[in-house]
């Protein structure tokens, strides 16, 4: 059930997206002759009294067709309906329309979230909590005798208080630190320990004890009490996911190199979606909330095939004064509905093969 709510999230995404270009053409009683979910062979379709509806084989995405170069459309060529024939604002409404949709979208899911079930929050308690030795017999931690469950009071002295700084603080205390002691006061089961611990160097001269860290504390919801506070809430949220988004893609373009496995797929999302789902169904909010802001992120990109390299197309148009010829056009549309189509074959592969039930197959 966890795999399809998040396929069913994705997919409610990519209908958002087209349902935007579908209603600015609409709304402009411009001509639409298309609307499809998906790409390739048609394996659901209904043909409205101008728009044929479609599900469509390969998952990668959706599009809303214009019978402007359609040869069996009956609408004449110089219609003013046309979307080709519209001027450039009307046009660039049109293809901007999805990339808009999915970021009110994304913040109409946040609103949604504070005012049913709300945001996670953390009622912070002194120290740091240590959820699990990554690698019980070699680490430095599992050597000084740390434990899954301790919470870490203190080091070198150095109170870790109830707040979200305490963690950053003992991160930054251990990076720094390499082969040298650290004193810290560690609490299990009620009870204080003392404990030394000398941090091992990694590959890049940094500090680590080979444990995963996380704020102590207890986890509560925190819901809007009126559909005012609501928006509010929601707002802070939207606001905080699109900028960890933004931070990410400048990251990923920035060092790609070093970041280019962090690319996901449809499956690898979907998987994420799932772990989120069966946790938790209310995580199925920000989950799609983030991914709404990825795809329209992705979408106003000036890359060919998306909604950023048409919006490019229109902006040349605006400064020569005539469009670039259609050939040139359509080859490099063409050229980039390949890649684009090649890239997405690629994502799904990879995170089919990294999928745990599928390596389980091979050993």
């Amino acid at each position: 059930m966890s795999v399809l709510a998040a396929i069913a999230v994705l997919a409610l995404l990519i209908v958002v997206h087209e349902l935007g270009h579908f209603a600015a053409a609409r709304l402009q009683g411009i001509h639409v002759n298309r609307f499809s979910i998906g790409f390739g062979p048609s394996l659901l379709k209904y043909q409205g009294s101008e728009t044929e509806y479609a599900i469509r084989a390969f998952p990668l995405g959706g599009y809303v067709g214009f019978p402007d170069d359609d040869p069996d459309s009956s609408i004449a060529p110089d219609d003013p309906n046309l979307l080709r024939n519209r001027p450039v604002l009307d046009r660039a409404i049109v293809i901007s329309a999805g990339v808009i949709a999915n970021l009110v979208f994304a913040y109409l899911l946040l609103v949604a979230q504070s005012a049913t079930i709300g945001f996670q929050d953390i009622q912070y308690q002194p120290g740091v909590l240590v959820p699990q030795i990554i690698a019980e017999e070699n680490s430095a931690a599992a050597r000084a005798g740390i434990q899954a469950g301790d919470v870490i009071l203190s080091v070198n002295e150095q109170e870790l208080g109830a707040s979200p700084e305490a963690l950053n603080l003992l991160r930054k205390k251990i990076r720094n630190s390499p082969n040298e002691t650290l004193q810290m006061t560690v609490e299990r089961e009620g009870t204080t320990i003392p404990i030394k611990i000398t941090p091992q160097s990694d590959k890049d001269g940094k500090g680590k004890i080979g444990v995963m860290l996380a704020p102590n504390g207890e986890i509560i919801r925190q819901r809007a009490n009126n559909i005012i506070e609501a928006f509010s809430a929601g707002a802070a949220e939207y606001q905080k996911i699109a900028q960890l988004t933004a931070r990410g893609f400048w990251q990923l373009v920035s060092n790609f190199g070093e970041n280019a496995e962090q690319v996901a797929g449809p499956v690898a999302i979907v998987a994420v979606g799932a772990e989120l789902a069966r946790s938790d169904l209310g995580n199925l909010f920000q989950f799609g909330a983030l991914i709404s802001i990825n795809l329209a992120i992705i979408n106003i990109l000036p890359l060919p095939a998306l909604d950023g390299g048409q919006l490019a197309f229109l902006l040349i148009e605006g400064v020569r004064g005539k469009p670039l010829p259609s050939r040139v056009q359509e080859s490099i549309m063409q050229t980039g509905l390949v890649l684009l189509l090649g890239l997405g074959v690629f994502l799904i592969v990879r995170d089919t093969v990294n999928l745990a039930f599928f390596q389980e197959l091979f050993q």
